[in-house]
């Protein structure tokens, strides 16, 4: 029983520890996807992606109906790389981070700013899955609004 409850203890202090590791791997995921969107490098966005992926956004009609709108992820890479005057620029703050064996989920407020002009504000929520001992965004979805913006 003592055997037993040392090999718990052990597994349970190696998980807390690496745990720190993992969450930093899953925003160095992340920030390299957005870091590629401000530069418009997208052989960065693209390798942050698995071979899998979706996107989605949710978004209110005029009418105030809802609708899930999916995007195409080679279309949305295609849509970084094009010139454009203006940065686009999504800053975030992490929320919560979860992590359970190869699944991670994130949940990150943002705003979303055309150079310094302030486009819109919501919510992002990523799901990763850890493929060859690396961290790779499988879906993403968001929410999209003008206001209320505040980031806590």
């Amino acid at each position: 029983m003592r055997l037993l409850f040392m090999f718990l203890l052990t597994s349970v202090t190696l998980s807390a520890k690496s745990q720190p590791a993992e969450e930093k791997a899953i925003r160095t995921t992340i920030d390299r996807f957005f870091t590629g969107m401000r530069s418009g490098d997208t052989i960065m966005v693209a390798g942050t992606f698995s071979p899998t992926a979706v996107l989605q956004t949710i978004v209110q009609k005029k009418d105030g109906s809802v609708e899930v709108r999916t995007e195409q992820v080679d279309e949305f890479i295609s849509s970084i790389g094009k010139p454009h005057k203006e940065i686009y620029d999504e800053q975030i703050q992490y929320g919560n981070i979860l992590i359970e064996a190869n699944l991670a989920s994130v949940w990150t407020p943002y705003k979303f700013y055309l150079g310094k002009t302030f486009s819109h504000c919501g919510v992002n929520s990523f799901q990763l899955v850890k493929i060859n001992n690396e961290w790779k965004l499988q879906y993403i979805i968001d929410t999209r609004r003008k206001e209320p913006c505040e980031m806590k």
